[in-house]
This record gives structure tokens, sequence and C-alpha cells, in this order.
């Protein structure tokens, strides 16, 4: 394979970078080595195949990492691909704490990336849940029957948008709280719009 070229206006984001920056500029070379467009997509440099998104560097408190998009559909034979959290349907992360283990690494993980270009080359998709998958909180259900105009507006959002809300309504523990977030979240869903909207 060719080697991608730099993008100018992702420099930025790599000489900001207090923590990480040796591990990011590792992993900067490693993935344009498998010929990949370099953009800025989520604040992160991502890493693109026809214009579709295959892998994203980004940095956390305790680790950094690759992020693949469809990391879902790899095989994955080394068991290093990390689901973030049990509501992450494609995405998967390897992560790294050191400069030194991403350079032991560099063979193997040209080999997910190219693994991710080849997915996207065959046009396969992740087989995401539907929003009707996932339960409707009683509260949820009983303002449904108090206000039908809350049912339609709600049935009438995006399945993203859908998901959001049936995520953060049931993420919380007391029927209080889900009231009170089923509550503050009224107005957002009769004017159809999501949580972050």
């Amino acid at each position: 394979m060719t080697a991608g070229i730099k993008n100018a206006k992702i420099d930025p984001f790599f000489a900001k970078a207090k923590k990480w920056k040796d591990e990011f500029q590792l992993l900067r070379e490693i993935v344009l080595d498998c010929d990949l467009t370099e953009d800025f997509k989520w604040m992160h440099p991502c890493y693109t195949y026809e214009d579709k998104n295959v892998v994203l560097i980004h940095g956390f408190k305790d680790y950094c990492a690759l992020l693949f998009h469809k990391g879902a559909l790899l095989k994955d034979p080394h068991g290093i691909l990390v689901q973030q959290t049990e509501n992450v349907q494609a995405a998967r992360q390897i992560r790294f704490t050191s400069a030194e283990q991403i350079d032991e690494m560099q063979l193997m993980l040209k080999d997910y990336i190219d693994e991710a270009i080849e997915v996207e080359k065959s046009g396969l998709q992740v087989s995401f849940k539907k929003e009707t998958e996932y339960a409707i909180p009683e509260e949820l259900h009983n303002k449904f029957i108090e206000i039908p105009d809350l049912k339609t507006a709600f049935e009438a959002l995006t399945p993203g948008r859908q998901k959001g809300y049936l995520l953060h309504f049931s993420g919380a523990k007391q029927a209080k709280t889900r009231e009170s977030r089923i509550e503050k979240y009224l107005p957002h869903i009769l004017n159809g719009k999501g949580l972050d909207d």
C-alpha cells in the first residue's frame, strides 16, 4: 500500500496535545501507512476510505485509542478490541497506555486497519438494534397514556433520538428520577428534538 497524506488542518490537534502526544504521532504514522485519507471529525483525527469512516484516534484520561467505526464486524484474532459501553453497537477500540506498546503492536494494528478497509470495500453493515428492542420505562408509558400527543411526537423522532431518550430515562435507578427526567424532556420531545438538540 502507498502511504496516506497528512492533512495540515489536523496538525494543530497533534501540536496541542498535552497527554498522549508521542502515542498520537505514532498512531498517525501507522494509520497513514495504510493509505487512508486523514480528516478531522468529532474534534478528532478521523481516517476514511472513499469518504467512509474507518478509524479515529482519540485520548482519554487513562488511555488513548484507535476507534474502529465498524469494529463489531472485525474478526479480532488477538482479542484486543474493546466495546466502550454495552450500548455501543458498532464501534470498538484498541486501547494503549504507552508509545512502546503501540510500537510493539504496529504490524498487528496494520492488520486490523487493513481488515477494517476491507469491511468498507465489501459494503458490510452492522445490524443495529431497533429502537423497539429497547424497553420503554413504565413512567414513560404512563405519560404516553396521559398525553397522547407525547406518544405521537416520540414515535415521530428519528430512531437515534428515540434510543437516546430510552437509554437516558431507563438509566435512572429510581422511579422518581425517571419521572423527573421525563418531565424535563417533555418539551423537547413534543418539539421533535433529541436529548442534545
